[in-house]
């Protein structure tokens, strides 16, 4: 059982970006453009001179980059165990070294026409290399501490809305009122209620496996069931082939609380949450579909906390390679995540 701790406790560690990232290798390529075109701007005199420092720079830069690229993405697996020092004294020293070797074998190519120091030019080219590799570690490892708080932040949003009064009085009450005549199911149902306050205050992971996002998911949705009845209708439709999957903890809950709390729970009638769990190729998608009032759509938009919350989360987990899509209709909301299938054991 896992001891519960401070949230707060739970800091973001230091971590190397993920070279495979699609995100990742973009950014690169364009912060290290940026700087080739500063130090162009800066070594010239004019904008003749700026243009022919930048396509020298490039000729040097573009090969140096794509190959480092590929042996970062081929070393991703041995970096990753790595400590933070080590594995950045180890990428700023591959970078350097291809550097240098792609000079050396390039001949003239990217020697100045105005300068016959080679050796100059040769260490110049390593201490650059150096230079922007660690400017671009600096840069994902500063946007990791900040994004990450989102992380913290979304353990917070759960743990507000599992501890609601409301919602906790509302459980409560459900459970009194059957505890003598259903003392199994009101037995359940706080132990339902003990695993959802456990989970959202346990020790942070970035990734935990779709069952058991599933299992706390029908938890919570049973919690809810027992005050709203038979007006909680649920339909889910999980794909076989995705249960193995890896996600970010406590991401259905938020999003099933929206669908109760903003949809059903504003009909008197009640309606079913559509929940769908599927494997495209190497992509996972979760859709989440609810009735809601059609005068309480725009308030369904507007409660915007937790949506934020989520895409925070899997913008510094996934960078571009996750997608949030909502669909807001009359009588009808719909919300689609899109993110990397990674399977259990692999990653």
């Amino acid at each position: 059982m896992n001891k519960p701790r401070s949230i707060k406790q739970n800091a973001y560690p230091d971590a190397l970006p993920d070279f495979r990232n699609l995100g990742v290798a973009l950014r690169i390529l364009l912060l290290s453009n940026a700087f080739a075109l500063f130090k162009a701007v800066i070594d010239g005199s004019n904008w003749a001179e700026v243009l022919a420092h930048l396509i020298e720079s490039a000729s040097l830069l573009t090969p140096v980059l794509l190959s480092a690229m590929l042996l970062l993405w081929l070393a991703q697996p041995v970096l990753k165990r790595l400590s933070y020092a080590h594995a950045s004294l180890a990428i700023s020293l591959a970078v350097m070294v291809l550097t240098l070797a792609i000079f050396n074998f390039s001949g003239d190519l990217f020697e100045p026409v105005d300068d016959d120091d080679r050796r100059f030019d040769a260490m110049q080219y390593a201490l650059l290399a150096i230079l922007v590799s660690q400017m671009l570690l600096f840069y994902f490892r500063w946007r990791a501490q900040v994004l990450s708080q989102a992380l913290h932040d979304a353990r917070l949003q759960v743990l507000r809305a599992l501890i609601r009064p409301h919602f906790l009085f509302n459980t409560i009450n459900a459970v009194l009122s059957i505890v003598r005549k259903q003392p199994k199911q009101a037995e359940t149902a706080l132990e339902d209620m003990a695993d959802l306050f456990r989970m959202a205050m346990s020790e942070a992971q970035d990734l935990v496996g779709l069952r058991q996002e599933i299992k706390l998911s029908e938890q919570y949705l049973a919690l809810e069931k027992l005050r709203l009845g038979e007006r909680l209708q649920l339909h889910w439709q999980i794909d076989e082939a995705a249960m193995d999957a890896l996600l970010p903890p406590l991401l259905l809950q938020p999003l099933l609380e929206n669908a109760v709390y903003h949809g059903i729970e504003t009909l008197a009638a009640g309606g079913i949450i559509n929940i769908g769990v599927r494997r495209a190729g190497k992509q996972l998608e979760l859709v989440i579909a609810n009735p809601c009032q059609p005068s309480d759509v725009s308030k369904h938009v507007g409660n915007q906390l937790a949506l934020k919350n989520i895409r925070e989360r899997l913008e510094l987990l996934f960078d571009v390679e996750a997608r949030y899509a909502v669909e807001a209709q009359r009588d009808a909301y719909k919300i689609t995540i899109t993110l990397p299938y990674l399977q259990e054991g692999v990653v």
